[in-house]
Formats: structure tokens, C-alpha cells, sequence
């Protein structure tokens, strides 16, 4: 048993206990300002002797040495966002289970301006050196590290403490977990990031949802990391309920694996018909960069074009493998498209081409069957007037831009309704125009659009973009008849101009489709000319008439 104080830290191997028989505010404060100026994860006790103003005096000279806010998952994208957070102002807590990264995590902030970030090994001490209501955000793998990092975390937390996860997580994920948390008394939010690594350390687009008491914790830091856009504010809102935050980032990423398919088929056009150079593709896109396609992946392709080969002769996008890579938020958006009987074809070519792209090896062979029997790479090879083409791919990447984005709305659209979240559709546009993969010009007008009316069926009857999509159908439909007849795929471009073309018409071919079903499985019909519910006797019809 001991009369006062006693603190114990550690530094590296070394551990040291200090008690204080008589305890003395000077002391205290001597101790504490060293946990300020270090943060080494102190423990500290009082004895029952201590008088309770004192006791109050320790205790408050304490927080004010504790941090802000915590992160744990210092990979890439956690070390960036922690970064962020410090340079704004807020002193953070960071750990990781690897702890090379929490070292090299502390020593990136000294080097970037001495920023407040504070390193620990293990993870009493990192929750305990924030201060409370304490909030965590988590950067960790999806799935089953997160339920890992969570069980880690809350041994440690204390009811009205929150946590935040951070990565691409399947909604219902964060909907199971929030509802765990509550059963603790712990808060819970999922919360898109968007902006890879520059976006997060230098202001990224922020999705959180789930608890809104827990956003309230937190919202002061995200209004200050997010992107900020001068026109319309931090790129930063509270979604909604639920998986909300992590429904819109599925989303985001699906309209982006658009963006980028139709970016792809656009160079190769340009490219395999067109016979640019990818100094002249450098120079077109720099151009498109500063009109109606203004976007960030617009500006980075127009560099990647620019990059030279420093491992040989060349440039460096011509010896790429073209192989695309995923992390499944792509997929995920596809399933949930199908879930709520909603068409994405432009997000679902996009995934299925990195599917085909897969394929290497299996292409290569194909191709040797292909040319053997008179099929080359590219059909024809007959002279194109470079500038005719290259406005009319412009055109047509946009417009297929459109129907990508409207896609994408009418899943968030659909889901909100399925769930009761009240997702505000403009304001997502609003949040998207800054810090994100897909930030563009045009999410401002998306916003305008559904600022005119909320309940937009379709981005393509907004008369701005109804207008803007007529205008450019002509070269749209050159652009995919020119790829077809030279042999170039465009999935994306081509399902866009057929998501276009069906929805644009009163009457399609499903007709047909319904009386084939209702031939071989009686699924009924409905007709045109009055109202019910109607079988035929197809087959007996068609015996009958064949006699």
C-alpha cells in the first residue's frame, strides 16, 4: 500500500516507476509536462490519502495532456489521414500492430513540421492517452482485421467511447457492428474515405454514418481534414443512418470503375484508331482537362502520358501490364444493383472488363488463333481526320460520363428508400467536388440538378443534361460504330449509348421477352389496351395453327 502518487512509463526496453510519498502539485506537473512533450503511455494511481481537491488538480493536469483523437492501421492511407488531422491542429494518438509503423508513422510527423502525433506499442496505452469521450478511427483491411482491431480496441474503452471505421467495408458489416458497440455502450461510425493517399493526407471527400452522436464527437476534426472546396464548403456531411456512409462510398467507387473504363476506351480509340502519340494523348487530355471534363482523372491521365520509362526506352504507360487489379467495392456494386433491380450496365461493363482483362494469358492465346485465321489487332487501318475524332471521343466520354453517374444516383436513390436513410443525392454531388477519385466539374451541376428537384427520377431528364446529351448523341453513336468496325471494344461507351437509347424510348422489346416467358412457365402478362392480369395458351395456339 502507498500514500500519494505513483506514475510508471516505459521508454523502449526501459521501465521506470516514480511514487510520490508527499505528493506536490510541482511535482505532478513536472511528470505530466514529460508525458506532454513525449507521450509514453503513462499509468498513473492515487491512494485513497490523497485529499480530493488534489486528487482533481492530477486528474485535470492529466487531460490536458491526453490527445484528441486516435488512429489505428497505420498503412498507407492511415498514416496520411493521421498526418492531416495533426497538421490541422488536433493532437493524435496512433497505433498500429506492426509497430515499425507507429515509429515510422511519429518520425514522418517530426520531419513534416513536428506535427502533434504520439506513438504507442500497445493498446492499453493508446486508448488511454485519449482523452474522453475517447474517438478511434480504424484504417485496417475490410472483413475479418476489423473485427480483430475492434476486439483489440474495446478491451480497453469505456461506454460513450467511439470508434470509426475508416476502409471500404460492406454496409452490413458496419450495421452488425454498430449494433454490437451499442450493446457495450460504445458509438459507431463507417465512414468513406475517399482521395487515396494525397487526398488523405492533404484533404480528402468524408462519408460517415451510423451513429450521429458519434459524428457530433468528431465533426469539428472532419470539417477541418476534409477537402475543402471554395464554392460549397468542406467536402464532408453526415450521410445518415446505418451503413449509409459505407453504402455511398461503395457507390463512389463503382461510378469511379466507370470512369475510368470509359477514360480507358476513350485512349485506346484514340489511340488504336486514331494512331496518337502519347505525346499528342498527353496534349489532349491537358486540353479536355480544361473544359467540360475537368476531373482529377482526367489530369492524371493527361500526366501519365508524360511519364517516361526510367527502366528502359520509351514511356512508362506502354510497358504496364494491362491486367487491372480490384479490391471488390466494384463488385460489391454490381451484386447490389442486381439486389435492388436496378440497371448499372456502364459500372457492370467496367467490372467486367478488368474480369476479361484478368484473362492474359488466356488473350495472348486467342490471339495467336485470331491472326492465324486473318484477324488483326485493329480490323481496318485506313487514315481518320485526327481532329474530327478526337472531338467526337470527347463528346462521347461524356455523355457516357453522364450515364455512369446516373447509375450510381439511382442506386444510392434506391437503397435509401429500401433502408428509410433520407439520403440527400445533391448533397453527396456537393461532398464529391473536392478531395475524391471522382471529383469533376460536373458534380456541381449534378448538384444543381437535384437542387432543382429531389425527386429527379433520372440525371438524363434533367433538361441540362437532356439538352447536353443531344447534343452529343450524333458523335456518340460515331464514336461506338467507328470502335465496332475497327475492332475495339467499348463496353462502357456502348452500354452507356444502350442504357440511353432504352430508357429514352416509350416503347421497348420486352413485350416479347414477357410472352416468352409467359409461353414456356404461364408467368402471365399484362396488356396495353386494358388493365389485369393475362394468360395464353401459346403452345395449344401454335399446335392448332400448324394442323
Amino acid at each position: 500500500m502507498f500514500d500519494g502518487l505513483r506514475l510508471a512509463t516505459s521508454f523502449g526496453k526501459i521501465s521506470f516507476c516514480c511514487h510520490f510519498d508527499v505528493v506536490l502539485i510541482k511535482d505532478a506537473r513536472l511528470w505530466f509536462g514529460c508525458y506532454q512533450k513525449f507521450r509514453v503511455g503513462f499509468r498513473f494511481s492515487l491512494s485513497r490519502r490523497v485529499s480530493v481537491s488534489l486528487r482533481q488538480e492530477i486528474i485535470r493536469l492529466l487531460n490536458m495532456a491526453l490527445t484528441r483523437i486516435g488512429l489505428a492501421g497505420l498503412a498507407v492511407m492511415g498514416q496520411n489521414l493521421a498526418l492531416n488531422i495533426a497538421e490541422k491542429g488536433f493532437p493524435i494518438s496512433v497505433y498500429n500492430r506492426t509497430t515499425s509503423k507507429v515509429d515510422e508513422t511519429v518520425e514522418r510527423a517530426i520531419v513534416e513540421g513536428n506535427l502533434p502525433v504520439y506513438g504507442f506499442h500497445d493498446p492499453a496505452s493508446f486508448v488511454n492517452s485519449i482523452q474522453k469521450p475517447r474517438v478511434i478511427i480504424m484504417l485496417v483491411k475490410a472483413g475479418a482485421p476489423v473485427d480483430q482491431t475492434i476486439a483489440t480496441l474495446s478491451a480497453h474503452l469505456e461506454k460513450g467511447d467511439c470508434i470509426i471505421d475508416g476502409g471500404n467495408e460492406w454496409y452490413e458489416n458496419t450495421e452488425r457492428r454498430e449494433k454490437a458497440m451499442a450493446e457495450l455502450g460504445l458509438l459507431y461510425l463507417g465512414m468513406g474515405v475517399s482521395g487515396g493517399e494525397e487526398g488523405a493526407r492533404n484533404g480528402p471527400s468524408l462519408m460517415p454514418g451510423g451513429s450521429y452522436e458519434a459524428f457530433k464527437y468528431i465533426e469539428d476534426i472532419l470539417l477541418k481534414v476534409a477537402a475543402q472546396v471554395p464554392d460549397s464548403g468542406p467536402c464532408v456531411t453526415y450521410i445518415g443512418k446505418g451503413g449509409s456512409g459505407n453504402f455511398v462510398k461503395m457507390i463512389h467507387n463503382g461510378i469511379e470503375y466507370g470512369d475510368m473504363q470509359l477514360i480507358a476506351e476513350a485512349y485506346d480509340v484514340l489511340k488504336s484508331v486514331g494512331k496518337l502519340t502519347n505525346d499528342e494523348l498527353q496534349h489532349v487530355f491537358s486540353e479536355w482537362n480544361k473544359g467540360e471534363l475537368l476531373s482529377f482523372l482526367i489530369e492524371i491521365t493527361a500526366d501519365i502520358f508524360g511519364v517516361k520509362d526510367d527502366k528502359g526506352d520509351g514511356h512508362l504507360v506502354d510497358k504496364v501490364l494491362d491486367k487491372t487489379g480490384m479490391k471488390g467495392t466494384g463488385k460489391w456494386t454490381v451484386q447490389q444493383a442486381a439486389e435492388l433491380s436496378v440497371a448499372a450496365p456502364t459500372i457492370a461493363a467496367s467490372l467486367d472488363s478488368r474480369f476479361l482483362s484478368g484473362l492474359k494469358e488466356e488473350r495472348v492465346e486467342a490471339a495467336k488463333v485470331f491472326q492465324s485465321g486473318g484477324f488483326s489487332d485493329v480490323l481496318e487501318s485506313k487514315p481518320v481526320d485526327k481532329a474530327k475524332l478526337i472531338d467526337d471521343v470527347r463528346q462521347a466520354l461524356y455523355a457516357s460520363k453522364i450515364c455512369s453517374y446516373a447509375q450510381g444516383m439511382n442506386l444510392i436513390r434506391a437503397k435509401s428508400t429500401e433502408k428509410g436513410w433520407d439520403l440527400k443525392l445533391g448533397e453527396l454531388a456537393r461532398i464529391w467536388k473536392g478531395g475524391c477519385i471522382i471529383r469533376a466539374i460536373f458534380l456541381d451541376r449534378i448538384k444543381k440538378a437535384y437542387d432543382r428537384n429531389a425527386e429527379l427520377s433520372n440525371l438524363l431528364v434533367d433538361p441540362e443534361f437532356a439538352k447536353e446529351i443531344l447534343d452529343r448523341q450524333s458523335a456518340w453513336r460515331r464514336v461506338v460504330c467507328l470502335a465496332i468496325n475497327h475492332g475495339i471494344s467499348t463496353p462502357g461507351m456502348s452500354t452507356s449509348l444502350a442504357y440511353f437509347d432504352t430508357y429514352r424510348r416509350e416503347r421497348v422489346s420486352a413485350n416479347l421477352v414477357q410472352a416468352q416467358r409467359d409461353y414456356f412457365g404461364a408467368h402471365t402478362y399484362e396488356r396495353v389496351d386494358m388493365p389485369g392480369s393475362f394468360h395464353t395458351e401459346w403452345f395449344k395456339i401454335a399446335k392448332q395453327s400448324k394442323i
